[in-house]
């Protein structure tokens, strides 16, 4: 197990910047998952701590050691990849044993980590078959052995799931949250899922535009997304999110926003830096929308309802938006679409952002604040 630092790391391709300046620890132990949209640089992040690429400027450095110019294999990584990378002329035993033969390991200590291996990953049945005899999810796991076999400091998981199909990404989930359970390594792991981000991690990482958004938990990010992009990254369906325009006074204790198409809500939030007449994002995440029916020439038109066995969808159409609403409602759902509703929520469970799309914050009462403050110090 080791912790891992990313200081001041910037990485460039010609004239494409693709990290600015991150900065970043991964404390021993910890289970991190980089999310973000393609493109956003989460696997250039895992090729410089796996030390397939250099960083244009700044430093990595593992268990408190610079590794900037280390080889992989001096950095003491395990890394799976997205494609399997088996091969093909070799048995599952081959494969998983292939790292430790190049590091000229003796013949008994190789049999012996990949047996173990084998035992925690369950493939000792398979350890004779050749890759084309597994599924996917056995192949997958072989690739994850042969990472493993060699006791590695950290293991790079670069979106190991993406080939599968959607039942097999589910199982292969859990197998990977229990690997870790029994291991306690520290693992690192990229994916643009954030479904798989939110249920494997321990603390979440989230990119855009090779930027870092925000790091918490799955559980902060989710009940305080620290911006608009987060807001709308994190959470499926997505938060709802709405034009709204400070319609009273700011700096109080509540403030009242003007939401297009669903009247005005009072929220307590931090809007000191904001005026009367300023625009604002507001955002409601689908579970906490309560919805009711309304008359023919009143309320919101429904559009369309999902049925989704345990829960339904229903996606609500607002004046001049293109996006639609979305409530999560139980079922039996007695909404249809075609009918017009009314929409409601509680001040405490709306998001509100500023202009630049960061999160304001709940109010502080100034007693409150001065207690706060003098408890850290």
């Amino acid at each position: 197990m080791a912790c891992v630092e990313l200081k001041n790391i910037n990485k460039t391709f010609g004239q494409i910047e693709i990290l600015p300046c991150v900065n970043l620890r991964i404390e021993d132990g910890e289970f991190v998952v980089f999310v973000g949209p393609s493109g956003c640089g989460k696997s250039t992040m895992l090729r410089l701590i796996a030390g397939l690429e250099d960083p244009s400027s700044g430093d990595i450095e593992i268990d408190g050691e610079v590794v900037t110019d280390q080889s992989p294999k001096e950095r003491g990584v395990g890394m799976v990849f997205q494609s399997y990378a088996l091969y093909p002329h070799m048995s599952v035993y081959e494969n998983i044993a292939f790292g430790l033969k190049l590091g000229k390991a003796k013949k008994n200590k190789i049999r012996e980590w990949v047996e173990k291996t084998a035992e925690v990953l369950q493939l000792e049945k398979l350890l004779d078959r050749k890759p084309r005899e597994l599924s996917g999810g056995q192949r997958q796991r072989v690739a994850i052995g042969r990472a493993m076999a060699r006791e590695p400091k950290i293991m790079l998981f670069d979106e190991p799931l993406s080939n599968l199909d959607a039942s097999l990404r589910v199982q292969m989930r859990t197998e990977i949250a229990k690997l870790h359970d029994r291991l306690q390594s520290t693992m690192i792991y990229v994916t643009h899922d954030q479904v798989e981000a939110m249920t494997l991690a321990d603390k979440i990482v989230v990119l855009n535009g090779g930027n870092i958004e925000q790091v918490g938990t799955p559980y902060e990010l989710y009940e305080t997304p620290a911006s608009l992009f987060v807001a709308g990254f994190i959470g499926s369906p997505k938060m709802n999110l709405m034009p709204g325009r400070v319609a009273g006074e700011t700096g109080a204790s509540a403030t009242t926003i003007d939401i297009r198409g669903l009247g005005q809500v009072t929220v307590n939030r931090e809007t000191s830096g904001l005026k009367d007449g300023d625009s604002v994002t507001v955002g409601v995440r689908p579970e906490h929308f309560s919805l009711a029916l309304s008359g023919p020439d009143h309320g919101l038109e429904v559009v369309n309802v999902e049925y989704l066995g345990n829960e339904a969808y229903v996606y609500v159409e607002l004046p001049g938006m293109q996006e639609l609403m979305v409530v999560r409602q139980p079922v039996p759902c007695e909404v249809q679409t075609g009918q017009r509703v009314a929409l409601t929520t509680e001040p405490e469970l709306v998001h509100v952002f500023d202009a630049s799309g960061r999160a304001l914050g709940p109010f502080q009462a100034e007693s409150e604040a001065t207690e706060q403050l003098a408890a850290t110090q």
